[in-house]
């Protein structure tokens, strides 16, 4: 069976769908009984200026090819995502020609990748899956003026249709998306497989005692965007703890800019910006932590998701103060325990919330065991492997 695998990001690159598709690469190889070969289209990194490890244009190990195709720098806002996408779409469709598959799986957060999927599907005339790691459509009336955002989903509600109908199966990424996709596509087979826990934190001796301190050390890993909304709440959060605590936060993104203006509005001293790092130095920030910081924006269309680095703080068995509501502090409530879910961009709230926690390490094993990435992935995998 060959298997054409498309993702815009992949290791070494930092980004849930790129550590998601690894996982699924790993397992059509080592689980499947049938003779699997993938190729994977990918990017080389580019989803951080500040983080841009060397990755070969070419990587051939055993039954699997990876296709590095290089695009530009990396710039702000969906005009320059668009530009960086139209670079990666021209070389897929360039290097698809002649070429034979039995199948394309295209995994995707805003759409793009997934209407990519289905060109090169009715272009070749093979077999979708789709793996949708978010409600893009949904979000656009959240990230343009409203009249602009409910035009733009408006129109791009075909583009969904004229990808999504074209499909054998579609996963998504969070059981809060079925009653969206249900509802535009009744007839449509749907499955649900979240992100999960990937061995490099289940295997990693996280749970390390360290000394106490006179001020409580709160971790953020992950992505500074609009989406997390950071500067509508670390400022003053960290600014009400100056006494107590000291933030440490790793990552980029879109809204750094926001994020460091909002922290000199506010004279905040007790707030430290790292850049993004390797998930192998990342463990030794969460050993170090005493309490894992999480945040949605509070935006509608946020409501139905579940962060992917949920999955990862539980796994360090850390207490974890969540900015959350919907769907993803109803998910975090009843499955994981020591969190402290506050209302979004309520610094009153995560005050509250923090106060609540225990500081030290939470029993999480059936947690971890119930969202390893390795098991979700394999299940996932099945789906691809038996319907094709």
């Amino acid at each position: 069976m060959n298997i054409l695998i498309l993702s815009f990001y992949y290791p070494p690159d930092l980004s849930a769908g790129s550590f998601r598709t690894k996982a699924l690469v790993n397992s059509l190889v080592k689980d499947s009984d049938k003779k699997v070969t993938v190729t994977v289209l990918t990017t080389q990194p580019s989803r951080y200026q500040s983080y841009t490890p060397a990755a070969s244009s070419v990587e051939i190990s055993e039954a699997v090819t990876v296709r590095r195709i290089a695009v530009g720098a990396r710039c702000g806002g969906f005009l320059g995502q668009a530009i960086l996408f139209s670079q990666y779409a021209k070389e897929v469709i360039k290097f698809i020609k002649g070429k034979e598959y039995d199948v394309v799986f295209a995994t995707s957060s805003r759409m793009m990748t997934a209407t990519l999927g289905s060109f090169v599907a009715r272009k070749l005339n093979i077999k979708l899956f789709l793996d949708l790691r978010d409600l893009f459509i949904d979000a656009l009336p959240d990230v343009f003026p409203m009249r602009v955002g409910c035009l733009a989903a408006w129109s791009l509600r075909f583009l969904e249709r004229w990808t999504v109908t074209k499909a054998q199966s579609v996963n998504l990424a969070s059981p809060g998306f079925v009653n969206y996709f249900k509802s535009q596509y009744p007839n449509m087979p749907f499955t649900v497989h979240t992100n999960g826990i990937d061995d490099i934190f289940i295997e990693n001796p996280l749970l390390q005692s360290k000394p106490a301190s006179t001020k409580l050390n709160i971790l953020y890993a992950g992505n500074i965007g609009m989406g997390q909304g950071l500067h509508h709440i670390i400022p003053q959060l960290a600014a009400k703890l100056s006494e107590q605590a000291k933030f440490t936060v790793i990552g980029c993104g879109s809204a750094i800019t926001q994020l460091k203006s909002a922290l000199s509005q506010h004279s905040v001293t007790n707030v430290e910006i790292i850049e993004p790092v390797r998930r192998t130095d990342l463990i030794k920030y969460y050993q170090n932590a005493d309490v894992l910081f999480l945040h949605l924006n509070d935006m509608p269309s946020l409501k139905n998701v579940i962060p992917s680095k949920l999955f990862e703080y539980a796994a360090t068995e850390k207490p974890i103060l969540g900015g959350l509501s919907g769907f993803s502090a109803e998910f975090a409530s009843n499955n994981i325990t020591n969190i402290g879910i506050f209302n979004p961009c309520d610094v009153e709230s995560a005050l509250t919330a923090l106060q609540k926690l225990h500081i030290g390490v939470t029993d999480r094993r059936d947690f971890v065991s119930k969202f390893s990435r390795k098991q979700i992935i394999k299940k996932m995998a099945n789906v691809l492997l038996q319907e094709t």
